[in-house]
């Protein structure tokens, strides 16, 4: 097929709303939400603890959260199969090819990344930050709010990021989820397999929609910050 004509139908597919097409779009969104959703309160809260507290290992948590970034998707699914397998210590939970095996490599895929920009935003603000308000008699909870909401802008990175990651990767969720049509072929999975089968019209058609939902994303992100800001500059 000409690249002309498959982009051509590729558009066609997502305008006359296909509904096999539109299926693997919803399951992808649907599946990063709640991967998202599920790694981003606790990677938040254990990227300011690790940053505003010292103990025995702090260095080893720091190292291993920034090697976590750069390990293979398809190593954590790997290593997810295997605990998920019948054989595996979660094995009853009967995860594997399903929704939920790879919500679970969802969200292990975006938790060091919430967790590492997390770490980086709160250790970049200013620490007199904290002093004052534990001076001032906050609560160890206002406190952390607090902090937070000063290193708002790396945490919007942080979530930014760790969408990016988890509704791009392809290697655990082909593993986990085993590419089952309607019911965890995602939007990279079904690239990589219609453009094995030479059906490039449905791969770029979805590969358009990935990057829509990237600068969508992306956008949110740059506003929300330039409006922060000039709240900040305001007040």
């Amino acid at each position: 097929m000409h690249i002309l004509d498959a982009i051509r139908d590729a558009f066609t597919l997502l305008f006359s709303g296909d509904p096999a097409l539109w299926l693997i779009i919803w399951i992808s969104l649907k599946t990063t939400a709640v991967g998202l959703l599920l790694a981003g309160p606790p990677a938040i809260l254990a990227g300011y603890l690790v940053a505003t507290h010292n103990f025995t290992g702090r260095r080893l948590v720091i190292w291993l959260a920034q090697v976590s970034l750069s390990m293979p998707t398809v190593l954590i699914g790997l290593l997810l199969y295997l605990m998920l397998s019948r054989q595996g210590p979660l094995g009853g939970l009967e995860w594997l090819f399903s929704q939920a095996g790879v919500i679970a490599g969802q969200a292990l895929l975006g938790f060091p990344v919430l967790l590492a920009f997390t770490l980086a935003a709160v250790q970049a603000s200013d620490p007199r930050l904290a002093e004052t308000a534990i001076t001032l008699g906050a609560s160890r909870a206002r406190v952390m709010w607090t902090v937070l909401y000063e290193a708002r802008f790396g945490v919007m990175a942080a979530v930014t990021t760790g969408f990016g990651r988890i509704i791009s990767e392809v290697g655990c969720a082909m593993m986990v989820g085993g590419n089952i049509e309607g019911e965890t072929r995602t939007i990279t999975t079904a690239i990589a397999l219609e453009t094995s089968k030479g059906e490039f019209a449905q791969g770029i058609a979805l590969g358009i929609v990935l990057v829509t939902i990237a600068l969508f994303v992306n956008a949110a992100l740059m506003l929300l910050q330039g409006d922060a800001r000039a709240v900040s500059a305001t007040a």
